[in-house]
């Protein structure tokens, strides 16, 4: 196997580091050539500099002098802004590790979709907001796209040698989460930090409050339509608090495929990386005589209505998806700087769906002016809930 050339795009976050680790596990199967950060420049000249990386690239362009600096003498090269950032993508990695949080890795993915590159995809909000402009785009320039999400990971593993045809449905797994047996009036007085202690995951704060209110398997769910080309309708979400099986598929004869793992990313990540063979990793293996038992359970939609508003916005089309991944953006940050509870998440992103009325997007530039006249819009309802 020659050396696979890498970039990561969001390389100090969770994912990232994760991915990192991995790489620098196995020096003679992988080349970094580039590294992007949103702020985080000490780790990010680190990781250059362990890895030889050519081009590190940082969002905050007033920290592009610091980062610079740090790199002096390296060889890489430390750069800034959109065109820095199109490049880190579309530039002559082969692999890219799509990992930047939230709508703004949608313009970078997007870069290196239509670069024809190999996308492995840690931002399931690109998928969301843009999955038909984004398939699309795969379709014309060859480009592969790699699910990272464990349970879009399974899926794909389970779907191997498989016809299409031949699936019945999809069966999406989700933890439950930390407020899983709570109470909605329970759940009305939890703050950030208990938001954020994820049982099974180490996971950063917005995908852990997402885990908290069940958007996460909503966003998955229409992330899956995308990646899969089945209706909601053939896709399902089923609890299973211990996270050992990540995903299921259920074919027309009645079989049903499981991948089942400890929970740690390294090893979707892994299987990405390696894609189409395989590497090791260092992730637990798994003991199910010491597990002893997997339970399963049904979502609770009036707990956790986030879940609903996700499917109702993956049947409305148009531009619901969009609308729902902006406003709740918006709300999660709002709620982890404590300015609104955690049922007004849901609260917000309801409201918003109901006050649209955007047209498709037929490109990029429409799905980045929906997302911000949502945002604003959020800003609004905010406001008013405190005035």
């Amino acid at each position: 196997m020659t050396r696979r050339t890498i970039a990561i795009l969001g390389a100090t976050g969770s994912v990232g580091t994760s991915t990192l680790d991995l790489i620098e596990r196995a020096p003679d199967r992988f080349e970094v050539v580039t590294l992007t950060a949103a702020r985080n420049v000490a780790a990010l000249a680190d990781a250059a500099r362990r890895t030889n990386a050519r081009l590190a690239v940082i969002d905050d362009e007033a920290l592009l002098p610091e980062l610079s600096e740090r790199l002096a003498g390296s060889g890489c090269r430390a750069a800034t802004g959109r065109e820095a950032l199109d490049e880190a993508a579309a530039g002559e990695a082969e692999w890219v590790m799509a990992a930047i949080v939230g709508c703004a890795g949608l313009e970078p993915v997007m870069a290196a979709v239509e670069a024809g590159r190999t996308v492995a995809l840690a931002n399931k909000e690109a998928l969301v907001t843009a999955g038909a402009l984004m398939t699309d785009a795969a379709r014309r320039s060859g480009a592969t796209i790699l699910p990272v999400d464990s349970e879009h990971n399974a899926i794909f593993q389970c779907l191997v040698g498989a016809r299409l045809e031949d699936v019945s449905r999809l069966i999406l797994t989700a933890s439950g989460g930390p407020f899983r047996t709570r109470s909605r009036a329970d759940m009305a007085a939890m703050t950030p930090a208990q938001a954020v202690a994820h049982p099974n995951w180490s996971m950063g704060a917005k995908i852990s409050v997402d885990s908290a209110t069940l958007m996460n398997k909503g966003l998955e769910l229409i992330e899956a339509h995308h990646l899969f080309g089945l209706p909601s309708e053939r896709i399902d979400i089923l609890v299973h608090p211990q996270s050992v099986i990540h995903s299921m598929v259920e074919y027309v004869d009645g079989s049903t495929l499981a991948q089942l793992g400890s929970p740690d990313m390294r090893i979707p990540i892994a299987h990405t990386l390696a894609w189409p063979q395989r590497m090791a990793t260092p992730a637990e293996r798994l003991d199910l005589a010491r597990i002893g038992s997997l339970d399963f359970e049904l979502p609770d939609l009036e707990r956790f209505p986030a879940l609903r508003l996700a499917r109702e916005a993956l049947e409305a089309g148009g531009a619901k998806a969009i609308v729902l991944n902006a406003a709740n953006e918006v709300a999660v940050a709002a709620f982890l700087a404590s300015r609104i509870g955690f049922l007004e998440i849901a609260e917000l992103v309801e409201q918003a769906l109901a006050q649209s009325d955007a047209s498709p997007p037929q490109s990029v530039a429409d799905v980045i002016d929906i997302d911000a006249a949502t945002r604003d819009s959020v800003g609004d309802m905010m406001q008013a809930l405190t005035d």
